[in-house]
């Protein structure tokens, strides 16, 4: 498995851990709570991607506006802050 899709999988379940007082998969909630934020984490990662494309030197303004703008489709889509940059 990818290292950044791994770290986002720890990160998951740390998130959903200390949201519940019963931490660990034997809470009904568990699975729901980790996979909501690690699919939030991969979608964060994408739409930074996108601004990293749009800040890069030598990108003509089309390629800029069109990264941007694919970072704001991708957060508005998925319903996700577009502050990542």
């Amino acid at each position: 498995m990818n290292e950044l899709i791994q770290k986002f999988a720890e990160q998951a379940d740390l998130f959903a851990d200390s949201k519940l007082l019963m931490k660990g998969e034997f809470h009904p909630d568990w699975h729901d709570i980790r996979d909501e934020k690690f699919a939030m984490l991969i979608v964060q990662e994408c739409i930074e991607q996108a601004h990293c494309v749009a800040d890069s030197r030598g990108v003509n303004a089309d390629m800029i506006y069109g990264a941007d703008t694919a970072a704001a489709r991708i957060a508005k889509h998925f319903g996700v802050n577009n502050e990542t940059k």
